[in-house]
């Protein structure tokens, strides 16, 4: 007697806390699934796609009929009805009714039952790029609630081989519907086919749900995990810095005010009914006339002084009211916030505080008592600019290590980047060939030659030395010392001379923030920035100064108010230690991995200038 063959256990730690199987347990095996065949699963999606066959009705084959004769009494009243519809046709037509009325009522009478169908359902829950095929007959669902864009399932169903050859190597027959999610195809954003990016900004709440988007969040997370992974295996700690703080981290950034003196008005439950009905000025002052005549009234009568009071204090109230209105409608016409005069002494924090633009001063305090930290959080900057490369609202990686000079920081940074390109080639396998062939065929090239290729580290002195040396290229900015390199000479740069990674070191001094350290010469200061090829300046980073002296002079230099800093004079001041880091954006390195041009796509809810529409 053969041995029973032990069924397939299907993993249960990607579905413990959903009571559903993520389909990339599934779809993700090296067998597409097909060694799952005959188990009954729970799966939950969104229909990305669907269709509709319909059953043949089997009909018996005719009998012979037998010889019959039929009274004239024999006959039913459906077939004498039914042999009167061209006459009864043909009297309304007279009485002017349409054939299409007709058909309608007569099609009541006699009304057909709707054939059979099964609806071929494309399902995806965002765990991987493939869709499951669901088959759901038309006695389970109607087909008109389970088949449009956008509907939300869950379907426990046995996995069969695929009813139909094609791309999927299985398929589920669903036996219960556990849920459905309908859909308003009229207004479902994504009931289109083909969205372009730009048009899915406006619905970020939706655009998950499409294929392109959903790998790049995937991918967004395994750079996310890749770059803790990295510091957390070299001994870096991760610490917080804070999102609000009084320090400009920077000196010269353009920053978000966060101040509470806007809101010491009334508040909401303090409004008046009144004021929250809509009510115009015109029409309170047409009820102040109206009052005035009631006091003129009884004051000349002087015959009820309980009610000539009460009139009075109503007629005051309504006239607060009215100043109140037309101040507030004078607000709303004209006044800017920055015509006001704030006394931040009143305020939450009783001082000025702004949303962070960085993290490196306070992650400096951090690594001059626990070694090499790194920070990984929102940063926020003001600029009223459009740009492809930059947001409003970023999440960036902050990094600090002490005893650490610029050679240090620079060895740092580009082992981080071997290290995430790595990650991702080796983890998101699936995700990047569905870039490769929708978004940019080069995609995993450039990742495998950021790995294998050396960093060309050259100073800022030199870079302008070749860009000058370029013959039969005219830039559209000059190239000339002391000001900064524009994307266009750093592509120039990486793409065209060197055609590898570069690393532009020591620049001048007015380029930089307040704190990095100022070289020999007295005219640079130790910087860094790494360059990517068909990318730009990905990282930035630095030595910082550690000199009281020397910071304390450049902090004059700058204008910047010591105040605001001493705190972080506080550092050089007791126990100081040289130290150096570097940031990195997170999103341009999604766009370096993703092959996309737009931050704005990369991200779930975008904030850049003009834009937070959620």
């Amino acid at each position: 007697m053969a041995s029973e063959q032990a069924p397939v256990e299907m993993p249960a730690t990607f579905s413990k806390y959903t009571k559903r199987v993520m389909l990339k347990i599934i779809l993700g095996r090296d067998d597409g699934g097909v060694g799952l065949i005959g188990q009954s699963v729970v799966i939950g999606g969104w229909v990305k796609s669907s269709m509709e066959i319909r059953k043949q009705p089997v009909t018996p084959p005719p009998a012979a009929p037998a010889p019959q004769v039929v009274s004239p009494n024999d006959v039913t009243c459906s077939e004498v009805f039914q042999s009167r519809i061209p006459l009864i046709r043909s009297i309304m037509k007279v009485f002017g009714a349409g054939e299409y009325r007709v058909r309608e009522k007569l099609d009541a009478v006699i009304r057909k039952a709707p054939q059979p169908s099964i609806s071929i359902l494309q399902v995806s829950d965002g765990s991987c790029v493939p869709s499951l095929q669901v088959l759901v007959n038309s006695a389970l669902a109607n087909p008109c609630q389970v088949m449009p864009t956008g509907t939300c399932v869950l379907i426990e169903g046995i996995l069969q081989q695929p009813s139909v050859q094609g791309k999927h190597y299985v398929e589920l027959q669903a036996e219960k519907i556990l849920h459905l999610g309908l859909v308003d195809e009229s207004k479902y954003p994504l009931s289109k086919k083909r969205l372009p990016l730009e048009s899915l900004r406006d619905c970020s709440h939706f655009r998950p749900r499409t294929t392109t988007v959903a790998s790049v969040m995937r991918i967004h997370n395994s750079l996310t995990w890749a770059t803790h992974a990295f510091f957390q295996d070299h001994g870096f700690l991760h610490v917080q810095v804070p999102i609000i703080t009084s320090t400009d981290s920077e000196g010269f950034s353009e920053k978000f005010l966060v101040t509470t003196l806007l809101s010491k008005g009334k508040k909401d439950d303090q409004i008046s009914p009144t004021e929250n009905a809509g009510v115009s000025v015109e029409a309170i002052r047409a009820s102040i006339k109206e009052k005035t005549k009631k006091v003129e009234e009884l004051s000349r009568t002087n015959s009820n002084k309980e009610a000539l009071l009460a009139a009075q204090q109503d007629l005051m109230k309504t006239n607060e009211l009215v100043s109140q209105l037309e101040a507030r409608q004078k607000a709303k016409s004209g006044v800017t916030i920055e015509t006001r005069k704030f006394d931040f002494s009143k305020d939450f924090f009783t001082r000025q505080t702004y949303l962070t633009v960085s993290g490196r001063l306070h992650l400096e305090s951090q690594a001059c008592a626990l070694g090499n930290v790194y920070s990984f959080g929102p940063r926020f900057k003001a600029e009223k600019l459009e740009s492809k490369k930059s947001l409003a609202e970023t999440w960036m990686v902050d990094v600090e290590m002490a005893f650490s000079e610029l050679e240090d920081a620079m060895d740092c940074a580009n082992d981080f980047l071997k290290f995430v390109c790595k990650r991702i080639l080796e983890g998101c396998v699936e995700d990047l060939q569905f870039v490769l062939k929708r978004i940019d065929k080069s995609v995993m090239e450039r990742l495998q030659f950021t790995i294998s290729s050396s960093f060309e580290r050259i100073s800022y002195a030199k870079a302008i030395e070749i860009l000058r040396q370029v013959a039969g290229k005219k830039f559209q900015s000059k190239i000339e010392l002391g000001v900064s390199l524009t994307e266009e000479h750093e592509s120039y740069l990486v793409d065209e001379i060197y055609k590898k990674p570069v690393i532009v070191y020591n620049h001048p001094k007015e380029l930089k923030p307040f704190y990095v350290r100022l070289n020999d010469d007295g005219k640079t200061v130790a910087t860094f920035d790494v360059i990517l090829p068909k990318m730009g300046a990905l990282i930035r980073g630095s030595q910082s100064e550690e000199r009281f002296n020397v910071l304390s002079s450049r902090m004059k230099e700058l204008g910047l108010q010591k105040q605001q800093y001493e705190w972080y004079l506080d550092l050089c001041r007791h126990g100081s230690a040289k130290t150096s880091g570097f940031s990195l954006m997170l999103e341009p390195l999604v766009l370096y991995a993703t092959g996309l041009n737009d931050v704005k796509d990369v991200v779930p809810f975008a904030r850049s200038f003009g834009r937070a529409n959620n």
